[in-house]
């Protein structure tokens, strides 16, 4: 296998990162990751490892708690984490783009001083409430509302398919909820729950094919009322800013991808050079050679694709398109390699407690999570101006 990290092509700190992490992922994640899948069950062990080596802090300033990096750092520890389990992968990315990092971006100085030291720690976990029954890819359906109500909002509605809502640690909300009309428009924003207020439910947790291990409920808000302070950002802009997170988390979600896709190389790589079939190993057959070899190129291509448009981010320039791409190519790059993976490994890629299994069931929501495939093809075609 080629290591990518080796080559040079990155500055020290960041390799130097990527290395150390991917030891956590081989150390402390591999050997639990079977377990944890099969149970259902959340990682609060390897949180609170990741927690000490302060990655959910790492795109964050000193001043909040963080580590004084950047979301490229947290983009090449998702793909480290990502090789060996998506749903410890999922767990950090969330949390921190968004969980976090909505407060970050858009929070006044006082809201940045309660939640960001908290959430940068690993100590507590914020979760995004955005997607509803009826107002998923068309997040301009959005039916919660929020409602004045003297000094307060009060809340009422659902939101499903919600990252790190439910477990023992999460600590925020922040939920877009209609908040009154502007020219016959629906007036969009963004609000602060902190979980333990009243009226807020995490309903059970959801039964579902890949990602078992990630914490994922739908909501409930019955008149849950909140300070009027608890506006995230300015009111209107609920709309218009998660889709600016929305544009920095496709980048990190093209990292875990990676990071998938990369994992299913490297174990088939393994697999090949060991497993012998009529009298030597299946990787001198050249269907076989080839086959993976497609499966690396793919993940090349997306990890290039995702360093592209994290640099332009980093630099300040227009990356949608290229966060787009990224996102695009890499799930699907993913998705793609755990497929062949599984051909690859025979009847041992259909048992769950096989890798590249547990990597085929996980893959299929990266296409399909912060903007499907199809609503990445469609925001590629507008940047073109078609």
């Amino acid at each position: 296998m080629t290591d990518f990290l080796s080559t040079g092509t990155l500055p020290e700190h960041y390799r130097d990162l990527a290395l150390t992490v991917r030891d956590f992922a081989n150390q402390v994640v591999a050997p639990v990751a079977a377990k944890h899948d099969a149970e259902h069950s959340f990682p609060y062990e390897v949180v609170a490892g990741m927690a000490r080596m302060g990655l959910f802090g790492l795109p964050f300033p000193e001043e909040y708690g963080g580590m004084g990096g950047d979301y490229f750092a947290l983009c090449l520890a998702l793909e480290e984490l990502g090789k060996i389990d998506q749903s410890v992968a999922i767990t950090l990315e969330a949390g921190v783009s968004l969980g976090a990092m909505p407060i970050y971006r858009f929070g006044d100085e006082k809201q940045k001083q309660e939640w960001l030291p908290r959430l940068a720690s690993g100590q507590n976990l914020g979760a995004f409430g955005l997607t509803e029954a009826g107002a998923g890819s068309d997040a301009g359906g959005t039916r919660t509302t929020a409602a004045e109500d003297g000094d307060s909002w009060v809340i009422n509605g659902n939101k499903q398919f919600i990252t790190n809502s439910g477990t023992d640690i999460t600590a925020l909300i922040t939920v877009t909820a209609v908040t009154g009309q502007v020219g016959g428009k629906k007036e969009i924003s963004t609000i602060l729950v902190p979980a333990d207020t009243s009226g807020f439910t995490a309903e059970p947790a959801y039964n579902k094919v890949g990602w078992n291990a990630s914490d994922t409920h739908p909501l409930t808000f019955t008149d849950v009322r909140v300070p009027k302070e608890n506006l995230l950002g300015e009111r209107g802009r609920g709309y218009a800013n998660f889709l600016r997170i929305l544009d920095e988390g496709r980048i990190a979600i093209a990292a875990l991808s990676v990071g998938a896709a990369q994992g299913c190389v490297d174990e088939c790589v393994r697999y090949a050079g060991e497993r012998e079939a009529f009298g030597k190993t299946i990787g001198s057959n050249q269907a076989i050679a080839f086959k993976i070899a497609r499966m690396e190129a793919r993940a090349h291509t997306a990890r290039t694709a995702y360093y592209d448009a994290a640099a332009l981010m980093l630099s300040g320039k227009p990356f949608k398109k290229q966060a787009s791409i990224a996102k695009l190519v890499a799930s699907e790059a993913a998705m793609d390699n755990s497929r062949d993976a599984t051909q690859i490994f025979g009847g041992y890629g259909f048992m769950n407690e096989y890798p590249v299994a547990r990597h085929y069931r996980d893959s299929k929501i990266l296409e399909i999570g912060e903007g499907t495939t199809e609503v990445q093809l469609m925001l590629i075609g507008r940047e073109l101006g078609l």
